[in-house]
């Protein structure tokens, strides 16, 4: 942990959703999850006051850290001064060009991110979505994220359980996902209100496997899940396709009352390969 006593650390700021991990036996699992890093570049999300950051300085070839609070974003400049591969960038990652971040050698090495990151719960959803976008453009090859308990079950649920939903099959359109560990409240300071779970996702776009475009997908299984109550077709035909349209594209691996949640991603690729998708969709709620 870091050499610095809490007591002259900046206090958190709850608008930012700071809770610092204290646990070294968590940081240590957390970096370890990323594998051998000592020829890899490594791009951390929200590193607080560096208790994976400082870990992770001495193991891989490069370290990129994306802090959004200026004191802290300081304060890891201080503290890794020695470290000359380690790059401190005071920024939002939400408006971070990741592939900005590639230099001009990993560009024609034709080379990978890693991220790991304590993600802020607010915005879980949309750092996945950015991440998504970079691991289909190719510039990431795995994340070890810590996010909210039930967000973390949301990701890797398989179709037909409760926690199924969009952001279920988002991610696993983009990502194979594996549950590490899950950390209590008092592994964080100030204890958050939940437990927080550990991911790897290992980034493996279907898109061309499923034979389907990314963007006309991502808005066709947004009209899919738009009700969780309604069925897939009441969803659909709310989105504005007819009931004769939906007779004519339907898969007969579809049952007729099925939703959305029921099904898995190949069946839901074969109805969009036949069916014309509507752009309506609302965005992912974590």
């Amino acid at each position: 942990m870091s050499p610095a006593t809490p007591s002259r650390w900046p206090a958190p700021r709850p608008k930012l959703g700071q809770h610092f991990l204290t646990d070294p036996a968590a940081s240590h699992a957390i970096v370890d999850a990323l594998g051998d890093l000592s020829t890899r570049t490594v791009l951390e999300i929200g590193p607080g006051h560096g208790a994976i950051t400082a870990l992770l300085a001495p193991r891989c070839r490069r370290l990129i850290a994306v802090e959004l609070d200026p004191a802290l974003a300081a304060e890891l400049r201080f503290r890794l001064r020695a470290h000359a591969n380690v790059e401190i960038i005071e920024a939002d990652i939400l408006t971070t060009d990741i592939s900005a971040l590639i230099s001009p050698d990993e560009i024609a090495d034709d080379a990978t991110i890693d991220v790991v990151g304590n993600l802020p719960y607010y915005i879980t959803s949309e750092i996945l979505l950015r991440l998504f976008a970079a691991g289909r453009a190719g510039l990431l090859a795995r994340a070890v994220l810590m996010m909210q308990r039930e967000v973390a079950d949301r990701l890797a649920a398989s179709p037909g359980v409760r926690d199924y939903g969009l952001l279920s099959a988002t991610t696993q359109m983009n990502a194979r996902v594996e549950t590490l560990f899950t950390l209590p409240p008092e592994a964080f300071s100030p204890p958050p209100a939940v437990y927080s779970t550990v991911v790897r996702l290992e980034f493996a776009p279907r898109f061309v496997e499923l034979n389907v475009d990314p963007a006309g997908f991502d808005a066709f299984l947004k009209t899919c899940f738009a009700q969780k109550r309604k069925t897939l077709a009441n969803n659909l035909r709310a989105a504005g396709h007819s009931p004769a349209a939906l007779q004519a594209a339907w898969p007969a691996e579809i049952p007729p009352q099925a939703r959305a949640e029921s099904l898995a991603l190949e069946p839901l690729a074969a109805l969009y390969r036949t069916l014309k998708p509507s752009p309506r969709g609302g965005p992912i709620n974590a």
